[in-house]
């Protein structure tokens, strides 16, 4: 695959952030290609350590990540969760998510659409966002309900037991087989619904019907689209604006051609 630059991207950014300093209601969509930026694997689903290969224990990540297997056996369900946010535990936020989040705190109106479990969105300080697949970084019991944050998995057992009820507890993520969730259903078409004159997919392979919906509903009602991804998708041919990019250098040129530096405090003021 060819390496493209941000030069080569040059006059793409400067329209990117023409875009972004003129839209009222922007709404970014983002996968797993943003966190890759952190050192984080990309994932199918909640998965992707394991991409095309059965697990250790014989069974596709799928599966053993799946809210049926989850039902009968927990133990295995919660063996590669926590593998999966021992990947996570050392990472953090990179230039994108801060990007993101700055440019909420400058403009206002600026919502986060995330298949990403690992919660960089919210650590990196943007405020507005939808966790379509929920977080590793909560915990919640099958018997009582009561959930917990935690930092990480340290010292857990596992699968670990509720301390209210003893019962089992499990990460606040959709699982293999699982229905989204609705309040996240909800606050998403509650998004929509106020029409945002700007959307961006951001890291994505837009393979879900609900992830690639409303960028296709952009394109349809001729609403400014951007594609950041050094991959080809679905939506690649169809956007307005296309960045073969990482979504860590792009997203930062963009604020920068926006007037949103990501350097200052005080270069532009909310709109």
């Amino acid at each position: 695959m060819t390496n493209h630059t941000l030069a080569d991207h040059a006059d793409r950014i400067t329209a990117a952030g023409r875009l972004l300093s003129t839209a009222r209601r922007i709404l970014f969509i983002t996968g797993a290609g943003l966190s890759a930026d952190s050192g984080l694997p990309t994932y199918r689903g909640v998965g992707g350590l394991y991409e095309g290969t059965l697990t250790d224990m014989g069974l596709p990540i799928e599966q053993a990540l799946s809210g049926e297997v989850f039902r009968r056996r927990p133990d295995i369900t919660w063996r590669y969760l926590a593998q999966i946010e021992a990947s996570c535990r050392d990472a953090r936020p990179n230039a994108g998510h801060y990007a993101i989040a700055r440019l909420e705190a400058l403009h206002g109106h600026v919502t986060v659409l995330t298949q990403n479990v690992d919660g960089f969105h919210l650590m990196a300080g943007s405020r507005d966002v939808i966790e379509m697949h929920g977080t590793l970084r909560r915990l919640r019991c099958v018997d009582c309900g009561r959930s917990r944050h935690v930092d990480n998995y340290a010292g857990l057992t596992i699968p670990p037991e509720c301390p209210y009820c003893g019962g089992t507890l499990r990460p606040d993520v959709v699982l293999f087989g699982e229905s989204l969730p609705d309040p996240a259903m909800h606050r998403f078409e509650a998004v929509l619904a106020a029409g945002p004159d700007l959307v961006l997919s951001v890291g994505t392979g837009s393979a879900f019907p609900y992830i690639a919906g409303p960028v296709l509903w952009a394109i349809s009602a001729g609403v400014p689209t951007i594609e950041i991804n050094p991959g080809e998708t679905p939506l690649s041919d169809k956007v307005d604006i296309r960045l073969r990019l990482r979504a860590a250098e792009a997203l930062p040129a963009m604020l920068d051609a926006a007037g949103y530096s990501l350097d200052s405090g005080r270069d532009a003021s909310a709109g």
